[in-house]
């Protein structure tokens, strides 16, 4: 087994069990963490494979704007369960902070080790030009429907948050009335 085939076996385990941390959590705050580690790892395997490009769209796309936006969402909704915090607060951050970790010490290994290291195989690569060409001319349409509908569940989001403001300072009228 090569060193490139460890670090993907590592990479693809840390992406597996952090996506699934990531759908089993209860607290929406720690699931986004989780989701943010697993879109790292994805952004990783990405850069192993040889494309760096979508590496780096993985980590300015998916894990930075859209990871801020269902935080906003989260935070502009206020969900909360109502259960009773136990524990110390350190704990549920364990999983996040040990996955991180690893995922930290997987890219510096990755980058420390540079593009030609031992490799066999010349990873196919393709320059961002001849990307963004293909993907505006092949999948222009189904972008433009994602964007959409990303833009509706945020206006959604929003709608509401307002709605339930907006119930909430009715009832608490109601009740200074009566």
């Amino acid at each position: 087994m090569t060193f490139y085939a460890i670090i993907f076996y590592l990479l693809a385990g840390l992406l597996v069990v952090s996506t699934v941390l990531a759908i089993s959590r209860k607290e929406l705050v720690h699931a986004v963490v989780f989701l943010i580690i697993s879109f790292f790892a994805t952004a990783l395997l990405f850069y192993l494979l040889g494309a760096p490009f979508l590496a780096a769209l993985e980590v300015i796309i998916y894990a930075g704007a859209i990871m801020v936006m269902f935080l906003f969402i989260i935070m502009t909704l206020k969900l909360t369960r109502g259960e009773p915090k136990s524990g110390s607060s350190f704990q549920p951050w364990v999983p996040a902070i040990v996955l991180g970790g690893i995922s930290l010490i997987l890219l510096i290994t990755l980058l420390w080790t540079g593009p030609d290291h031992g490799q066999l195989l010349k990873p196919a690569t393709a320059a961002p030009k001849e990307l963004g060409r293909y993907l505006f001319s092949e999948f222009w349409f189904s972008v433009e429907v994602v964007s959409f509908l990303l833009f509706v569940a945020l206006v959604g989001a929003l709608y509401l948050a307002k709605e339930s403001k907006n119930h909430k300072k009715t009832a608490d009228f109601k009740q200074e009335v009566s």
